[in-house]
């Protein structure tokens, strides 16, 4: 349903390449998260809470449970296979000659976006690579990482709508949602980066087996989405939470998107939804304060991350996503509801109460396809 009525408007809106009307958004000059740039400090990949639960830092039993909370599930196992053969493919030798239509940014920018359209995202923003969004060290080998690209296209892929109203939150199928957009979007961006060396420039694509850029901050400057309560994660106006992304680094010359305002600041801050339903109680029920030279929501990554990996009744935890009034299915009854959320601040309280009258973010059992089955040292179990 979803990619029908979005591959209808794109049908209908040729102006415009993206399947969303993204081009309707307030662009504004910087996120609506203040960032102070001189003062972020660029991150070390292994600080991320999944590296420090395969170090064991949350514990002995979340060490043991990160070895397998992946491959416990046959469909998530089968999704992380394939996802590790894009990992070594992720650079390569640029071609030795270049088209003279590659000079122009705006014609290359919009060829790029419809490639990646052609190649099924469900959404893409261009930026100039912030220089904090570059880690460090890789939490791979551990190597310094050296990255001088100039611009990144990210590339969103939907975890789906219809089972994400089919499940409850944190149960079997969750990781597999997650890794269903990783794959994708990593797929997507492999042979992006690839199409733009055999035009004759650099790019490297970064995806879940294989990053060397911080996700967030690209998303928010290639107007992409705000930041939300649940910690360090950007909102899709159109998506929510509910996707995952990979991202292109590369020096072909690219026009930028600027950053978008559609009240999530104001509505997360009256919503709070996402830290109600949160199993582990990671997510802040309280405002947002100043954090390595930028403003968010705290959250507890180690009680987050622990729900994630030592899930005893499932497969990861989706709950934040599911339960968020952004999460909705792409219908013209929804993007009415959109559009006055985002320009009608006066109605976002009755709307949120609305969301849960109408029984959004509870589990539809009829729609559920999947099996509640366990990989338990080799034997499967059904749950």
């Amino acid at each position: 349903m979803t990619r029908a009525f979005a591959s209808d408007y794109r049908e209908k809106n040729r102006d415009y390449p993206d399947p969303y009307p993204l081009h309707k958004l307030k662009r504004v000059d910087r996120p609506t998260t203040v960032i102070n740039d001189d003062e972020v400090s660029r991150m070390d990949e292994r600080d991320g809470g999944f590296h420090r639960a395969g170090q064991g830092d949350y514990g002995d039993f979340i060490r043991k449970e990160y070895k397998r909370f992946m491959t416990k599930y046959p469909l998530s196992k089968a999704l992380l296979t394939m996802s590790r053969y894009l990992a070594p493919v992720v650079k390569g030798e640029e071609g030795k000659s270049r088209v003279s239509l590659t000079g122009d940014p705006v014609a290359m920018a919009r060829h790029i976006k419809e490639t990646a359209y052609f190649l099924r995202a469900d959404q893409v923003g261009i930026c100039e690579l912030p220089p904090y969004a570059v880690f460090t060290h890789s939490r791979w080998d551990g190597e310094p990482v050296e990255l001088n690209h100039k611009y990144a296209i990210a590339i969103l892929i939907d975890q789906d709508w219809k089972t994400s109203e089919a499940f409850k939150g944190n149960d079997w199928i969750s990781n597999s949602m997650s890794f269903l957009s990783y794959s994708t979007s990593g797929f997507i961006a492999c042979i992006l980066a690839d199409y733009i060396r055999n035009l004759g420039y650099p790019a490297r694509a970064h995806h879940a087996m294989n990053y060397q850029v911080v996700v967030p901050p690209i998303l928010l400057w290639a107007g992409l989405g705000e930041m939300c309560r649940v910690g360090d994660v950007v909102l899709n106006p159109f998506l929510g939470t509910r996707f995952k992304a990979a991202v292109v680094t590369t020096d072909l010359p690219l026009a930028v998107d600027k950053p978008i305002d559609f009240g999530l600041q104001d509505f997360c801050s009256k919503c709070g939804k996402c830290a109600k339903a949160c199993p582990a109680q990671a997510i802040s029920h309280g405002d947002k304060v100043m954090y390595n030279g930028y403003e968010r929501w705290p959250i507890d990554v180690k009680k987050c991350t622990g729900m994630r990996v030592g899930n005893q009744h499932g497969s990861g935890c989706g709950t934040c996503m599911k339960v968020c009034p952004w999460s909705k299915p792409d219908t013209p009854f929804h993007r009415s509801v959109n559009w006055i959320v985002r320009n009608m601040p006066f109605t976002r309280r009755a709307i949120i109460k609305a969301d849960d009258i109408m029984g959004y973010g509870k589990q539809k059992p009829e729609w559920k396809w999947w099996l509640d089955v366990e990989d338990v040292e080799g034997k499967l179990q059904e749950k």
